[in-house]
């Protein structure tokens, strides 16, 4: 578990949202308090770090002070009323630029904050910043022409993953105990598994989402919390997701599948490792946990069907823009926007029948277990200025080799959590990922507060925290 607790209110940003509540409520800690607390981590690890991409101090602080007063009178807006929060820079907040990692996008401010952020908000919750994010969100680590790559706070020359890298290096770090990221294809997952961290991927509509960029993903992103506790991620949702109502018992013994890879491809032997230890770990909790092999139409989604959906969407996206818009974009992207005017209407025909194949053959797996237990990611975390691993486990890997068990999950609109399953030899955080069937929300909220609770390993801050062995 993160500290519950802080000596003095210049270590609050150590805090978990939970903590912070329950300090504000005994009065022993201000949101005033806490607020300045996590600015000064923010000053002190963001230049290493470059996590966040707009700061807007002024009116964080005056948040803060409204939700002292509200404190004060003994009416606070909810138990989140006064803690930190960062959004991640393509979810909309009223007034501050939302950039999208995009020089197309550089000058776009928008005027209301996008529904989600309007319900954390309207908590009392207190908006810090943007935090970083690839190119249109569209890769799997966290770097772009406008604000340069982001660095893991676990190992700042390595990456935290993408596209809500910022997100959880934010979070990592200290610099809140809350964010709020997008998830199109393990955006949250992924790197939640980089940093060791808990991260909700929720089901197809469960957060409803309003006011925000135009639609790159359609149907698969979904907005969720990234949180150091699985208690924090909880709390989070109360607000995110009004109509999801928490499972009123405990969980009895489940039926758990178990995928170690995908297909016959490459997975990191440390990553393995960590992941068997885990499986083992929920079998000691009573759980069935049975490996088996990956579904075929999870391959079949992931390499026909995944491309021509991210790549047609970007160029619908783009499709506006003056006929020169490719200069403006990175090689990478500018390549993708390239293969997605070529693609025909037939082509994202057939990927959609893909995507329907794939959500029936996984709702016949889940006709005979409750959830499904795979890795986050196939590779551990790679230099934060490179798009991807070049190779995993010895094996040559694409630009998605490293994030196979994640994309198919949003495919079928299922919820997915993501949890730390601990270090590898060299120190680097592995994470795991729990799916359920559609409606599974709050039983993997369930089983994530018990896993946190009797089976998770035990957070400690990155040691790179320490300025004297943080590089610059």
């Amino acid at each position: 578990m993160p500290p519950t607790h802080a000596t003095h209110a210049t270590h609050a940003w150590q805090m978990t949202a939970e903590a912070l509540s329950q300090a504000f409520a005994r009065r022993t800690l201000s949101p005033v308090e806490a607020l300045l607390s996590v600015l000064g981590q923010a000053d002190a690890v963001h230049p290493r770090l470059n996590a966040l991409v707009v700061r807007d101090d002024a009116a964080a602080l005056a948040a803060a002070q409204a939700s002292e007063a509200r404190w004060h009178r003994g009416t606070p807006l909810s138990p989140l009323d006064g803690v930190p929060l960062t959004v991640k820079d393509n979810i909309p907040v009223a007034g501050l630029p939302c950039r999208w990692g995009s020089r197309l996008f550089a000058d776009h401010r928008p005027a209301r904050d996008e529904s989600p952020v309007a319900r954390l908000r309207a908590g009392g919750m207190v908006i810090l910043g943007k935090t970083n994010v690839p190119e249109f969100t569209l890769q799997g680590y966290t770097d772009n022409p406008l604000f340069g790559p982001t660095g893991n706070p676990w190992a700042p020359a390595l990456t935290p993953g993408g596209s809500s890298g910022g997100a959880v290096a934010a979070v990592a770090a200290g610099i809140g105990p809350l964010a709020l990221g997008t998830d199109g294809g393990g955006s949250i997952r992924r790197p939640c598994g980089f940093t060791g961290l808990y991260g909700f991927k929720p089901g197809r509509g469960v957060v409803p989402r309003a006011d925000g960029l135009p639609v790159l993903l359609p149907g698969l992103e979904e907005v969720g919390p990234i949180a150091r506790s699985m208690g924090d991620v909880q709390l989070a949702l109360r607000l995110l997701a009004p109509g999801l109502a928490p499972l009123a018992h405990r969980p009895g013994p489940l039926r758990i599948a178990c995928w170690r890879a995908i297909g016959d491809g490459p997975v990191d032997a440390a990553i393995l490792a960590r992941s068997d230890a885990a499986a083992e770990r929920l079998r000691a909790l009573g759980h069935t946990v049975v490996e088996q092999p990956s579904l075929p139409e999870v391959e079949a989604f992931n390499r026909q069907a995944w491309p021509v959906i991210a790549s047609t969407g970007l160029a619908a996206v783009l499709r506006g823009h003056p006929e020169g818009v490719a200069r403006q974009l990175s090689p990478a992207l500018a390549g993708l926007l390239a293969q997605g005017r070529a693609h025909t209407a037939v082509d994202l025909f057939q990927a959609q029948a893909l995507q329907r194949a794939l959500a029936k053959a996984l709702q016949g797996l889940f006709g005979q277990h409750d959830l499904l237990l795979t890795p986050a990611s196939a590779a551990l975390p790679w230099p934060a200025d490179e798009s991807h691993p070049g190779t995993i486990a010895g094996r040559p890997v694409d630009g998605r080799g490293h994030a196979v068990f994640t994309a198919f999950v949003n495919g079928a609109g299922l919820p997915a959590l993501a949890l730390p399953a601990g270090p590898t030899d060299d120190g680097l955080p592995v994470g795991l990922q729990l799916v359920a069937p559609r409606g599974g929300d709050a039983l993997l909220c369930a089983v994530g507060a018990m896993y946190e609770r009797e089976a998770a390993p035990a957070w400690c801050w990155p040691p790179a925290l320490d300025k004297e062995e943080m590089p610059s």
